[in-house]
């Protein structure tokens, strides 16, 4: 609780810094959410879980902080905006347990998920790049008189 209120004054009192440092929070973010991801997937894989609920559980790890942070900050969280901020992570934990099945050395595959996490949440946002939007003119609650 200390270090969360420590966060919040050191927040409120540099604020116009933190502001200009805004690209580099996006980039240690981006690298803490590929770092949550692969620990989350590793927990759930050694608590036996299912290879897919494994990597569902690392992205949940990943996401939720951020999502909590937004909510809270009454902001819409990234999960919930165009970003690929979920896919990512849930692209780098498949790889991880791709790389883990076919018997890839820890340190080698943890390193090559975490870039695979880090490179498409840049690329996306550098880019712009957003999965397709579902359409949604569609009316459901006219009814046909055919």
């Amino acid at each position: 609780m200390y270090a969360i209120f420590v966060g919040i004054v050191l927040a409120s009192l540099l604020y116009k810094t933190l502001i200009r440092l805004r690209k580099n929070l996006f980039l240690f973010e981006t690298l803490g959410i590929a770092m949550f991801t692969i620990i989350g997937t590793e927990k759930a894989v050694a608590f036996g879980l299912n290879p897919l609920i494994a990597a569902i559980m690392g992205m949940f790890s990943a996401v939720m902080g951020g999502v909590l942070r937004d909510v809270l900050t009454n902001e819409i969280p990234a999960l919930f905006r165009k970003e690929i901020y979920a896919t990512a992570c849930l692209a780098g934990a498949f790889l991880y347990l791709t790389l883990d099945h076919f018997g890839c050395e820890r340190t080698l595959n943890v390193w090559i998920s975490v870039i695979l996490i880090f490179l498409i949440r840049i690329i996306s946002v550098k880019w712009n790049l957003s999965l397709p939007k579902f359409r949604s003119d569609i009316d459901f609650n006219t009814t046909s008189n055919n």
